[in-house]
């Protein structure tokens, strides 16, 4: 291995831990405990060294929020894949979708409400949310209706989704309810 080839994977090595460590400081204090001094101490580098990485907090959650998706998408692959009818792989997306939610709720936050500098919904979408959001069109594509635009029945029962998974974590809706209002989404929104 050359000297180039050994600097890259230690350089690549170093940027995953930055990343690793601001989830994991992310799910146990919140993002506001993410800084780059608390980073910097946590994984025994100095500040300049996360510089030459990231421009600041705003690109680490970026790359928190890529990583993310990317395992979003994997769970709901993963759900959808043994369901053997269109009604259970929604149900499956849906279960799977808000599991990841609850379970992840930091992550989540650095997909979906914090500023990670990612354009969504463009030509230069990074391929790790264009695939999440893929995940939810495969399953809900066959579902969507006669003369409904399968990409706009899927963010709109995204939408509900995201509703449902940040309503319930703030404490407006109460957790007891999530199934029934899962079966209600399934049942009358993608109408199976």
């Amino acid at each position: 291995m050359s000297v180039k080839e050994r600097k890259e994977r230690e350089r690549a090595s170093r940027e995953r831990l930055i990343v690793a460590t601001a989830r994991e400081l992310a799910e146990q204090q919140g993002w506001d405990a993410v800084t780059t001094r608390q980073l910097a101490e946590r994984i025994e580098y100095s500040q300049p060294v996360l510089y030459s990485h990231f421009r600041g907090k705003r690109e680490i959650i970026g790359a928190v929020a890529l990583e993310g998706a990317a395992e979003l998408a994997a769970a709901v692959r993963t759900a959808t894949a043994a369901a053997h009818s269109p009604r259970e792989r929604v149900y499956a997306l849906a279960h799977a979708y808000l599991d990841f939610a609850a379970r992840n709720p930091a992550v989540y936050d650095a997909i979906f409400q914090l500023d990670g500098g990612l354009p969504y919904a463009q030509d230069d979408t990074p391929e790790p949310l264009k695939d999440a959001f893929a995940a939810l069109l495969e399953s809900l594509d066959e579902v969507a209706g006669d003369g409904v635009h399968p990409g706009l029945f899927t963010e709109t029962f995204w939408a509900s989704l995201h509703g449902l998974a940040t309503l319930t974590r703030s404490g407006r809706l109460p957790p007891e309810d999530t199934e029934p209002r899962v079966q209600l989404l399934v049942d009358r929104l993608a109408m199976l």
